[in-house]
């Protein structure tokens, strides 16, 4: 007989990670054979992008989770990092795809062009947009693709260590903390809109659909690359998260969001482990940055405004917070969903005496769900799962479930 106090396998405490990777696995092959690249064409190069570009989100919502979810910390601000990422890798890609239409078009010359004439025109093409013809320090690494994918980590995970440090170390918590992330977002945000931050102000950078070197390959196979790139970063991702949460360090995060004080009253580094969380998933979202925005082909500074991080929250509330499928469930759903109404594809509903347009009425629609949600079934779509496999809260005889909602201590109950 198998002795019920022996440790269990990790994957016997988290039966959803085999659940998302295999349901994850057969997506990843039913896309491939009706891809127009490598299959039979039945769905759109555009839609394949779209669907990769989901995958980035569900990987920024897992990193959100965390944070807020078994942690506690509702950041308004991660979606900043999330465009750090892609900005980071965007000036890699545009920089070398200007630098192959530089030198093709000084080919014809009747002597090779040096290295400064050359810089020069890069520097001309890329930033003639904003009056300018000089290369700005921050692109001093942009020709070298090792150096700008440690930016790509470095930029979002130095910027949430220092603003962590600084707001952990003075104990900033709830709404404030909460506000001071979505200031920090909106200043960020307003600096990249001048034109002399060195990424092109307002017209953000562009063309990053185009891979360097691979001019002969077509949009619908690199639609498919990135997909692929994309599902492979959510798996990894996922696995890893489910396995940090599962064990001690988890139930600490779940602590600390259900009672700060008393974790730290039993000697804790709260700061610590809060610091930690913070910047490590703003790590990951620079990451999902970085292969979101090749997929979009465009970054500009509008994609760092607060509503994007709500909207990240949201994401994940509906899916049901403190579950990383309900991340996953919740960004997928709620993407695609917005990706529907908002691109023309839902029929208006004529009243007579008035019309609904979709495009107009979504965020109405998205604000009345996540209300919905947060009143009716503060587990989410996640919940559903619970529901469906027969688990229940526990049954704690009337004492109280705890500060938040979500901290059900079923084992303390069962026991």
């Amino acid at each position: 007989m198998t002795d019920p106090l022996a440790p269990r396998s990790f994957l016997v405490r988290n039966p959803s990670v085999l659940w998302v990777l295999g349901l994850l696995a057969a997506f990843c092959l039913l896309v491939t054979l009706l891809s127009p690249s490598l299959g039979m064409g039945v769905i759109s190069t555009s839609f394949v992008k779209t669907l990769g570009k989901t995958l980035c989100l569900c990987l920024a919502a897992l990193a959100m989770d965390v944070v807020w979810g078994y942690t506690g910390i509702l950041s308004l601000g991660h979606m900043a990092f999330f465009a750090l990422g892609g900005y980071m890798i965007g000036q890699w890609l545009m920089y070398a795809r200007t630098e192959e239409i530089v030198l093709s078009a000084l080919a014809s010359d009747p002597l090779p062009p040096t290295a400064g004439e050359i810089a020069q025109g890069v520097a001309t093409q890329i930033f003639g947009v904003v009056g300018s013809s000089e290369m700005p320090v921050i692109w001093a690494f942009a020709h070298s693709l090792p150096a700008q994918l440690a930016l790509v980590v470095l930029v979002p995970g130095l910027l949430a260590l220092v603003f962590g440090w600084l707001a952990f170390r003075s104990r900033v918590t709830g709404v404030y903390l909460s506000i001071l992330t979505q200031a920090m977002t909106l200043a960020l945000s307003l600096y990249l809109f001048q034109n002399d931050t060195g990424l092109r102000g307002n017209n953000g950078l562009s063309g990053l659909q185009n891979l360097p070197g691979l001019a002969s390959a077509g949009q619908d196979a690199v639609s498919l690359w990135f997909f692929w790139a994309s599902a492979a970063a959510l798996a990894l991702a996922y696995l890893l998260l489910a396995w940090a949460t599962s064990g001690k360090f988890g139930s600490v995060l779940r602590a600390i969001r259900d009672d700060e004080a008393r974790v730290r009253f039993l000697g804790y580094p709260v700061e610590g482990y809060k610091l930690f969380v913070f910047a490590g998933t703003a790590v990951l979202c620079g990451l999902a940055g970085a292969l979101y925005y090749p997929q979009a082909g465009i970054i500009n500074p509008a994609e760092l405004a607060p509503i994007a991080s709500i909207y990240l929250a949201v994401w994940v509330a509906i899916g049901g917070r403190g579950r990383l499928y309900g991340a996953v469930i919740g960004a997928a759903f709620v993407s695609l969903l917005s990706s529907w109404f908002t691109g023309g594809r839902a029929p208006s509903i004529p009243l007579g005496f008035y019309t609904i347009n979709w495009v107009d009425w979504w965020l109405v629609l998205l604000g009345l769900s996540f209300v919905a949600v947060t009143l009716f079934a503060p587990k989410g779509i996640g919940g559903l799962f619970d529901v469906s496999l027969g688990r229940r809260s526990p049954d704690r005889k009337g004492a109280p479930l705890g500060p938040d909602d979500g901290s059900l201590q079923e084992k303390e109950a069962t026991e």
